[in-house]
């Protein structure tokens, strides 16, 4: 990849601090195409560009504002050579950071070693991968040079950020709570890089959660579909005899329950029907009945949850220590039982909105009032023990096919670089976020009919067991599966949606890239 920069720009024999001055004076030559003695953004993207080294518009302009000190918007001489000289310092700190014997040269064992101090475990075959990627003359090891070349104009400045494209998260919000959080470098947490990087997730989070908001409701109606089938005809009329309407999930079950009656079997609702009767019964608007909550929990869920999981990380490992994939697991599944337990009214509230009738509740805050007057404080918390067992199996199973796809990519798909690149990062997490989610929504449908069953006033409140087993006795495994259609419909929508409005926010709020 830099083969014309290490072969003719950057000769071996030019290492020298002596000869530095040169080696810069024919590299900025080459990137200052007018010759006007200064490079601007544009003569430096097009002249890595030209050299065989595009980098993205994000590391071109971090590399840019960090060398440009005098602000003037163009990097002269001195300026390009003092970026590249203290980029230099940096990385000869994190070869030999790399180089555990000391002998200059960095070996496939050395890589393994270093990678799992970080929390990253690697194959030898793997480590081979990374080495073949920097090595130029074929001998399997790297020296300062050929390290000094590969990443003279990568803008990372630590064995951290080196590595970090590797990390679980992108900050990409697919429309369900990501269990593990990302993690910050100390260089991000002082710059205030962090906050920007949540509140730009959070806004992409927000969008794709309202655009796929109507599979959503959808998804919780099909789920707490079957409750209804409990439900007496005398519910029909209030206390002073007069019909009430009820909401839609209800209607459509009663219906099926005549029909059962009558000796005739109605189907279950399914995607169209349910459609239809959302926008029979409330119009176009119902079908984000709930959003509001959904998007206004997203704030308090990632503060308590990210704050939660440094707490968790500071009790698993000892001061210094890097965090290794099983304390990861631990804090990022006891961080997201914390969030969970803060904002589970929430997403009570969520449910009530979604599957009630219209002008059932006027609102959020009316809707938390009523629960509360009728319900008591207790009724928050329906269905939360199974929304926290949920989170295990998710968590689980979410880390370890991300680990798998992503070993899976480095054996077969890495030849010039093992930077997997953001789009492969995308499809592991939104395939490795599906599978969690399909082995936790048998838990996550038994939460919702828990939500929704005391919405019929007089009949028994099951608890998860019964539910479970009333579940199974009258529907069969595929009745722990109602609804999951169209939850899987809207992974891909949402993981689009995501990554542009995320992309976007970032260059508004002035993120550098990971």
């Amino acid at each position: 990849m830099l083969r014309w920069l290490r072969d003719f720009v950057l000769p071996t024999a030019a290492c020298q601090d002596a000869e530095q001055p040169t080696r810069y004076e024919t590299l900025f030559q080459a990137l200052d195409r007018n010759g006007d003695g200064v490079v601007d953004i544009g003569e430096l993207q097009e002249g890595l560009r030209n050299l065989g080294i595009p980098l993205g518009q994000d590391a071109e302009e971090k590399i840019f504002t960090t060398g440009d000190v005098n602000k003037d918007g163009k990097l002269d001489f001195e300026e390009f050579m003092k970026y590249l000289k203290d980029h230099e310092k940096k990385m000869k700190l994190a070869f030999k950071s790399l180089d555990k014997n000391n002998d200059g040269k960095i070996e496939a064992s050395e890589i393994v070693q270093s990678l799992q101090t970080l929390g990253l475990t690697i194959s030898e075959q793997q480590a081979e991968l990374i080495l073949q990627s920097i090595d130029v003359d074929g001998t399997m090891t790297v020296d300062w040079n050929e390290w000094r070349d590969y990443f003279l104009f990568n803008p990372v400045t630590d064995i951290e950020e080196i590595i970090r494209f590797w990390k679980h998260s992108t900050g990409i919000d697919i429309g369900d709570s990501l269990t593990i959080p990302d993690e910050f470098t100390e260089d991000e947490k002082k710059s205030g890089q962090w906050w920007r990087q949540l509140l730009a997730g959070g806004i992409a989070g927000a969008v794709s959660r309202t655009s796929t908001a109507p599979l959503d409701r959808l998804k919780i109606m099909m789920q707490g579909e079957s409750e209804a089938q409990r439900i007496d005809f005398s519910f029909t009329t209030n206390e002073r005899g007069n019909a009430v309407s009820l909401p839609p999930v209800l209607l459509v079950l009663m219906l099926h329950e005549t029909s059962e009656v009558h000796g005739s079997k109605s189907d279950k609702m399914n995607i169209f029907g349910g459609f239809r009767q959302m926008v029979k019964e409330g119009g176009i608007r119902s079908l984000w009945r709930g959003n509001g909550t959904n998007v206004i929990k997203i704030a308090p869920e990632t503060a308590v949850k990210f704050w939660a999981y440094e707490q968790y990380k500071k009790l698993l490992t000892e001061e210094g220590q890097k965090i290794g994939t099983f304390e990861r697991f631990i804090s990022g599944s006891m961080a997201g039982a914390t969030a969970q337990t803060f904002i589970y009214p929430m997403e009570v509230m969520k449910t009530r909105l979604a599957v009630g009738k219209t002008g059932q509740y006027s609102g959020i805050y009316d809707c938390a009032k009523k629960i509360l007057k009728h319900e008591g404080l207790g009724a928050f918390y329906k269905g939360y023990v199974p929304n926290l067992l949920g989170i295990i199996p998710y968590a689980g199973i979410d880390l370890a096919v991300y680990e798998l796809l992503k070993s899976y990519w480095l054996d077969n798909f890495a030849k010039d670089s093992v930077n997997p690149g953001v789009m492969v990062l995308l499809g592991c997490g939104a395939l490795s976020s599906t599978c969690g989610q399909l082995a936790s929504y048998p838990l996550a449908l038994v939460r919702t009919r828990m939500q929704a069953q005391a919405m019929l006033e007089g009949s028994p409140q099951l608890n998860m067991v019964g539910l479970f087993r009333r579940i199974i006795s009258k529907e069969g495994i595929p009745g722990l599966y109602r609804g999951i259609t169209p939850n899987f419909m809207k992974v891909l929508p949402a993981v689009g949606i995501s990554y542009v409005v995320y992309e976007n926010m970032k260059q508004t709020l002035g993120v550098t890239q990971k």
